[in-house]
C-alpha cells in the first residue's frame, strides 16, 4: 500500500488563512476586551501562538495564551492503550471569559468535546468559539467551527496532516490518500 502526498495549503496560503482568522476574531468579539486563546495540544497550541502574534500586531496589545491537553479527556482512552500525558498551560482564569479554542483540524468532533470538557473543569468561560486552520468534515458530534482556516472535504480513510517547522510554524498543510485501499 503506498501513499499519495498533495499539498493543499502552503505556508504563504497559512499566512493568509490565520491572518484573516484573527481579523474574524476581533470583528466578532470587537476587539481583545475579555478575550483568551487557548490551543489544543499538539497543533492546536503552535496555531494559537501564531493567531496571538498576529492580532497583537493588529491591535497593539497582547492576548491571553494558553494550551489545553485533553488526553484525560478522551472517550476512546481505552482503546488507544497508553498515550502520553502533556501539560495543559492555562496561567490565567477563564471565568466570564471569551474563550477561543483552537486546533489544527476538525474531522469528528471528539477532541473539542474533550478540549471543551476540559475547559470546564477549569472555570466558567462566558463563552467558548471555536478556530480551526482545516475543516474536513465527517462529525460524529453537533460541533461546528466559528472561525475556518479552509474546508476540504476529505473521505475518512483519507488523512490531513500539518506540518510545522523547528520553530513551530505551520508550513504546510497535506492531504494523505492511501493507495490500494478499496479498489483504489
Amino acid at each position: 500500500m503506498s501513499e499519495q502526498n498533495t499539498v493543499i495549503l502552503n505556508s504563504s496560503g497559512i499566512e493568509r488563512a490565520l491572518t484573516r482568522i484573527a481579523h474574524e476574531i476581533l470583528e466578532r468579539n470587537k476587539g481583545i476586551d475579555d478575550l483568551v486563546l487557548v490551543g489544543i495540544r499538539t497543533g492546536g497550541d503552535h496555531l494559537a501562538a501564531e493567531l496571538a502574534r498576529r492580532i497583537e500586531t493588529i491591535e497593539g496589545q497582547g492576548i491571553e495564551l494558553g494550551a489545553v491537553d485533553i488526553t484525560m479527556y478522551r472517550d476512546d482512552l481505552g482503546s488507544r492503550g497508553s498515550l502520553p500525558v502533556g501539560k495543559t498551560d492555562i496561567l490565567f482564569s477563564i471565568d466570564e471569559k471569551k474563550v477561543v479554542l483552537v486546533d489544527d483540524v476538525l474531522f469528528t468532533g471528539r477532541t473539542i468535546r474533550a478540549a471543551m470538557d476540559a475547559l470546564m473543569d477549569l472555570g466558567r468561560p462566558r463563552s467558548i468559539q471555536l478556530a480551526v486552520l482545516i475543516d474536513r468534515g465527517h462529525r460524529e458530534l453537533p460541533i461546528r467551527p466559528d472561525y475556518v482556516g479552509r474546508n476540504v472535504p476529505t473521505a475518512r480513510e483519507e488523512d490531513i496532516e500539518v506540518r510545522f517547522d523547528q520553530d513551530n510554524r505551520a508550513v504546510e498543510v497535506r492531504l494523505i490518500k492511501q493507495q490500494g485501499r478499496g479498489g483504489n
